[in-house]
């Protein structure tokens, strides 16, 4: 029975492949930021609903997010996790155009099968995992409950090399805003309240916080509002930092440190602060070595093989990862080093070997879907191995 339906997902996978590939190089097109990807939401939204899923589109508090389902009879709960967003500025150079289209195609494939072995298949259309407006979806869907009654969540980022899911950094983006008092800062600067001074008191203490942070910790900001004049006292300053660390736990301690620094500023100067998230929290992604297992042995059916993913950064994918496992790998669509958010992951992210990379990857997740839902035993173990990966952070 399993090599049958193996065969047919992926014989499905290649009658499907140019429809999925155009909708890859359409969305490379037309780029959109966080929130505002209507083009690449309806695109996918629309082929998911032609193949036979039922699928809403502005849920979880994001217009451009969706829920696609198929749903037969009891079963485990499959989630293919699809990013479509691309970078301000530069377009996919992360190559979403290709992760939306893969994730979307992989569900469509194991939807051929899933009546006859029973279970639930889901698409979930998550918006702005390159943050911005209301940005890192991910976590919306895991606080507004769309990941309660699923099993497990799949979906393979490109990249320049085969790679298993890794862990990566818990993300705090914060905004720090002073309001001060404005005066002439020559002829009365006793009557200012400079909040530049607020701010540039909170580059310095964070400066000195980094001595007493664990190594794993990064933080990382600019200023982007210091005052309109020279001979003005600034009465409004703002800065966007991010805080990052290798734990939610750890992240929590640094939060609160770096907010402490912000009163303090506050409190030298006699300015009054605002200070938090400007669009949802990033947790950091724990991996499940046994699920990457599962992966590594269709990949290598396929004849490539993993190479070890130097990089680290932080994915909206780790508040997924928080709650059930969740695989998260590299595929290869560049024949070439190159660095993720540049030109070069532009131009491969719309080359002949990155709209091949929809085939692979869509085959890889599908079938490593196939064995969970065959294999009660190995999604329960996959499942434990989870709880357990998770519990570490605390310990």
């Amino acid at each position: 029975m399993k090599p049958e339906l193996q065969k047919r997902i992926v014989d499905y996978i290649d009658r499907q492949l140019v429809t999925y590939q155009d909708i890859a190089k359409d969305i490379h097109a037309r780029p959109e930021t966080s929130n505002h990807e209507h083009y690449a939401c309806g695109r996918l939204a629309k082929q998911l609903i032609e193949e036979g899923f039922d699928t809403t589109i502005d849920v979880a508090g994001h217009p451009t997010g969706f829920d696609a389902r198929y749903t037969t009879r009891k079963g485990p709960v499959i989630v293919f996790l699809a990013e479509y967003d691309a970078l301000e500025g530069l377009g996919h150079g992360c190559g979403h155009n290709l992760f939306g289209a893969t994730s979307s195609l992989a569900g469509a494939a194991l939807k051929r099968v899933i009546d006859e072995i029973g279970g639930e298949v889901r698409v979930y259309g998550t918006p702005g995992e390159e943050g911005g407006e209301n940005g890192s979806a991910k976590g919306s869907f895991v606080r507004e409950g769309f990941f309660k009654d699923v099993d497990a969540a799949l979906c393979v980022h490109p990249g320049d090399r085969h790679s298993p899911t890794i862990a990566s950094l818990a993300n705090d983006p914060v905004d720090i805003v002073f309001h001060g008092k404005s005066s002439h800062a020559a002829s009365a600067p006793e009557q200012g309240i400079n909040a530049l001074d607020a701010l540039i008191q909170v580059y310095n203490g964070i400066n000195a916080l980094r001595q007493h942070l664990p190594s794993d910790v990064r933080i990382h900001g600019v200023i982007t509002h210091g005052g309109t004049a020279a001979n003005i006292v600034p009465d409004l300053a703002k800065a966007r930092f991010y805080l990052r660390a290798a734990t939610r736990a750890t992240l929590n301690t640094v939060f609160k440190k770096v907010e402490n620094i912000v009163q303090g500023a506050a409190l030298q100067t006699g300015c009054t602060y605002e200070f938090g998230l400007f669009q949802n929290s990033v947790d950091n992604v724990v991996p499940t070595p046994l699920f990457d297992e599962v992966y590594r042995s269709h990949l290598e059916s396929f004849g490539q093989k993993f190479t070890q993913h130097q990089g680290i950064g932080s994915s909206d994918v780790g508040n997924v990862s928080q709650v059930v496992p969740t695989l998260h790998p590299h595929i290869q669509i560049s024949g070439t080093p190159i660095a993720a958010h540049s030109q070069a992951f532009k131009e491969a992210s719309i080359s002949q070997t990155g709209l091949d990379s929809i085939a692979l990857g869509a085959k890889l997740l599908a079938l490593s879907a196939l064995d969970l839902l065959l294999d009660p035993q190995l999604l329960q173990a996959i499942k434990a191995q989870h709880a357990q990966e998770v519990a570490k952070q605390t310990t």
